[in-house]
């Protein structure tokens, strides 16, 4: 715990290095804090947070920046969020308002975008399961497979699956026809559940194939059916922290184009209520750790179905950021909610 000194230090280098950008001095601090400490008992404390892991050094200044543990604690304890004005308030809600759903679900991306600067994104409310008319199995090379699956609808899945052991042609072929002879017409989900009960009367050596498959496919179709919008990845070409690495910068728009990593975190704000603050390896995406991720779920007649989000630098303006996030989800769900072609 720190005391009430050295948590007003830790604010004011906080809201200095997120204004200026630039590792923050004793001098600077004094100035800033409002405290009337002498700069070698401010230097003492500065010392005594970069033990505990708050603040750090870099090698080309004398002055500190926060870490993602010393941005955690602003977040949680030392920071005061703004309050938007009425008239942001109005613009943002003529935003998303009277429009079809799919562009009110674009418009909230963009949104996000325009007004944080960073890049926003939606994940939109999940379509209909797709249900199953056909599976396949293309052995690829001896421990790989090619899993093609054929939905009603006439969309066509592929995903390559890494065996444990060689399956003969003949297996493969059996294991298809069982799955399309058994299970047409059906979603991955019930596919499971009815499987489950009958897994047992499979030999023994299909039955990892089996398993493997069905992951695999219902991974395939639930990201299929998860439309995710994402606006603004320029903007992030501009932060100064992130373009100075550009093999990190390159990194973080793969992980744009791939997006099962980054839905599976928008994911997680399904299950918890408010705005959810991720900061550096915090999400657990490598690629994320020097980004921060402000997410917020929302809601269509009280049920939550997706989540909004905004990624930028771990040195954004929490106290600006996310009220924005907070409010586009809160018009995002009452613009859904009263529309009557959601």
């Amino acid at each position: 715990m720190l005391d009430e000194r050295s948590r007003t230090l830790l604010k004011a280098l906080v809201e200095h290095y997120i204004a200026d950008g630039q590792p923050v001095g004793s001098r600077a601090l004094s100035k800033f804090s409002g405290l009337d400490l002498s700069p070698a008992t401010i230097r003492n404390v500065m010392a005594d947070l970069e033990e505990a892991g708050f603040v750090a050094s870099p090698h080309t200044s004398a002055g500190r920046i926060p870490t993602a543990r010393g941005y955690r604690l602003f977040v949680d304890s030392l920071l005061t969020v703004q309050t938007l004005e009425a008239r942001q308030m109005g613009a943002m809600e003529e935003a998303l308002q009277g429009r079809p759903s799919n562009q009110i679900i674009s418009s909230a991306s963009q949104l996000l975008s325009s007004l944080t600067h960073f890049a926003g994104v939606v994940i939109a409310p999940r379509r209909a399961s797709s249900r199953i008319r056909q599976i396949e199995f293309l052995s690829l090379s001896e421990k790989r497979i090619l899993l093609i699956i054929v939905t009603t609808d006439g969309d066509v899945q592929n995903r390559i699956l890494n065996t444990d052991k060689a399956y003969s042609p003949s297996e493969l072929v059996s294991a298809a026809n069982y799955l399309t002879q058994n299970f047409a017409g059906l979603d991955f989900e019930q596919i499971r559940q009815r499987l489950a009960s009958e897994i047992m009367q499979l030999r023994e050596d299909i039955k990892p194939l089996m398993e493997q498959a069905l992951a695999a496919g219902d991974a395939a179709l639930t990201e299929n059916a998860t439309p995710y919008v994402i606006s603004g990845e320029r903007n992030l070409l501009d932060v100064e922290e992130l373009s100075s690495n550009m093999k990190r910068l390159r990194e973080l728009f793969d992980l744009f184009e791939q997006r099962s990593s980054l839905m599976g975190l928008l994911d997680v704000s399904h299950r918890a209520e408010g705005v959810r603050i991720f900061i550096g390896g915090e999400s657990g995406i490598a690629t994320l750790d020097e980004c921060s991720v402000i997410t917020a779920p929302y809601s269509v007649d009280g049920q939550i179905v997706g989540s909004v989000g905004v990624i930028g630098p771990t040195r954004m303006a929490y106290e600006r950021v996310i009220p924005i996030v907070d409010i586009t989800a809160r018009l995002l769900s009452s613009a859904l909610s009263y529309n009557p072609e959601k």
